[in-house]
């Protein structure tokens, strides 16, 4: 290991000896510079130093190609200030080679995270593949700030999206940033989606069938092309169940001596029971059975819960003239026929499963008929205490 005063010609002409691998020179006029010359040819510069802990390190500070002498000079003693000061370039650089990119953070952790747990995963999986991977995927963690996140959060907006798509992007970056700040992460010390604000999305309006337009809808789906979806509408609107719990319903899960369903996999994660009325009984005696089929409303095709069944749903609803009706609306109906029923809002939370009263209020609409009629009960009960005595006996107009 030679120690000489390097200068710009010596640099290009030094060359490895025949019987090694490679040779270190070091420079005489920069303390710990040296430069290693390969016996293929090439050519780098290296400082070496100790660390803060004492253990020896060889920093590599460029090819020989691209700083001049004087250049990797200055920049080796800016290296030797850092280190005086407590830092460990070698360290540093370490840390920067293992912070993945955004496409290995989500492959190789979050998806196999919510995997295990988010039954909603597919959706999350769907966003990423689509919208998230092609503009981030190649970016480090540490390499995406704010105005990565709201180009992607508004450019979602622009491109004609709802207010509630764009949002879910923001929604789930955040989540994601959240799991690799949790996780310690190497090179994420901070969420750029900090302070981002969500686009306000005003809340749907909520929309309940009457018993007129059920009777429509029924209609309409004993008509349809799709032989379950007969059976299938009913049930939503019986039992006020979601959707996918009603698709892939087992037989197992019946217990109509007790008249009772258990739903094992709900919303929130945990199993919740299902009272079964009359009506539901006899829909389930009515329901045509294929054999040892344990799925209570199989397609009879594949004999397999249904994926989807939006396209019958969506013929049968217009033919019904209930275009604006979702099917998630059913579910809404059940709680406001419950409700006008005179059930109590506890009755309703037990058997939609809800985990807090609240959300159950928003599925409780009271008619306007109901609001009358408990208006005009009021009213009744207090008119002879409120009725101005001289109108009364004049039977002339309040206020006259």
């Amino acid at each position: 290991m030679p120690v000489i005063a390097l200068s710009a010609a010596m640099v290009r002409t030094l060359s490895c000896p025949a019987d090694k691998g490679k040779v270190d020179y070091f420079d005489a006029n920069c303390k710990g510079l040296l430069l290693e010359v390969r016996k293929s040819g090439g050519k780098s510069w290296y400082l070496r130093y100790a660390s803060p802990r004492g253990t020896q390190h060889q920093f590599r500070i460029a090819h020989v190609d691209d700083l001049s002498l004087e250049q990797v000079r200055r920049r080796a003693n800016e290296l030797r200030g850092q280190i005086a000061l407590g830092l460990d370039p070698a360290a540093e650089r370490s840390v920067l080679r293992a912070v993945p990119s955004f496409a290995e953070f989500v492959e190789q952790r979050y998806l196999p995270y919510v995997m295990g747990y988010k039954r909603s995963w597919r959706t999350d999986e769907c966003l990423l593949r689509n919208h998230l991977l092609p503009k981030l995927g190649k970016c480090h963690l540490d390499e995406i700030g704010k105005a990565d996140i709201i180009a992607i959060h508004h450019g979602r907006r622009a491109a004609g999206a709802a207010l509630g798509s764009a949002n879910r992007l923001l929604i789930l970056l955040r989540y994601i940033f959240n799991l690799a700040l949790r996780w310690e992460v190497p090179g994420v010390t901070v969420n750029p989606t900090k302070d981002v604000v969500l686009f306000e999305d005003p809340p749907k309006m909520e929309r309940y069938l009457t018993a007129d337009e059920a009777q429509r809808l029924y209609v309409a789906v004993c008509d349809s092309d799709n032989p379950m979806l007969r059976f299938i509408v009913p049930m939503l609107i019986l039992t006020g169940a979601r959707k996918r719990e009603v698709l892939d319903a087992q037989w197992l899960d019946f217990d109509l001596s007790l008249k009772q369903w258990r739903i094992p996999v709900t919303k929130s994660g945990k199993p919740r029971h299902v009272p079964l009325s009359d009506g539901v009984l006899q829909l389930l005696a009515t329901l045509p059975q294929e054999g040892d089929c344990p799925w209570v409303f199989a397609n009879p095709k594949t004999r397999r819960p249904y994926v989807s069944v939006f396209s019958a749903w969506d013929r049968a609803r217009r033919r019904a003239g209930l275009a604006d009706v979702r099917i998630h609306d059913l579910r809404h109906s059940f709680a406001s026929f419950l409700v006008n029923a005179g059930r109590s809002l506890y009755e309703v939370q037990k058997i939609l499963g809800h985990t807090q009263v609240k959300t159950t209020q928003r599925y409780a609409h009271l008619s306007q008929e109901t609001l009358l009629d408990a208006a005009n009960a009021a009213g009744h009960s207090l008119a002879s205490a409120f009725v101005p005595r001289q109108a009364a006996s004049r039977g002339g107009r309040l206020g006259e």
